[in-house]
């Protein structure tokens, strides 16, 4: 499904979410499930219970159901972004300042993962704090070269 098919079905099913009194976190199309997984991640003060998903989940439904925007077999699933929540957004990694992170991006050929302390965020990059050897240093990646990023549980 391509990023504005998503962008789409995520108008779609806005209103419905507001009406359930919770906001859309991120959206994910998951292709490495049969069938394929559309999955909303949703959040509200105070927390996402399991009655939330629920309710969310049968309104999201009847609206696609309705509308059908997805002509595959797919199945729905609907939760919370969780304690190690993916960053999709630019204003998610601003929430995310002086958090752990683990950053998965391009680095030439290859994928570079790497977790620390978020110390910046600009208009096309953020810096994060890595240890290296015995000192801490700092690294400045890209939003164009970053595969994946989430929170990281901090222990």
């Amino acid at each position: 499904m391509s990023n504005d098919a998503l962008a789409r079905i995520t108008e779609l099913v806005l209103p419905s979410l507001t009406q359930c009194g919770v906001e859309l976190y991120g959206a994910e199309w998951d292709r490495q499930n049969t069938p394929p997984t559309l999955r909303l991640l949703i959040e509200k003060p105070g927390g996402v219970n399991l009655d939330d998903c629920e309710q969310v989940s049968h309104a999201v439904a009847a609206v696609l159901d309705a509308h059908d925007p997805i002509s595959a077999a797919y199945t729905l699933e609907v939760s919370s972004p969780g304690a190690e929540r993916p960053l999709f957004e630019r204003d998610q990694w601003l929430r995310a300042l002086g958090l752990r992170v683990n950053v998965r991006f391009r680095n030439g050929e290859a994928d570079t993962v790497v977790e620390g302390r978020l110390l910046a965020v600009g208009e096309d990059a953020l810096e994060v704090e890595i240890r290296e050897r015995r000192s801490l240093g700092s690294l400045r990646v890209a939003f164009d070269d970053v595969v994946e990023g989430r929170l990281a549980v901090d222990i």
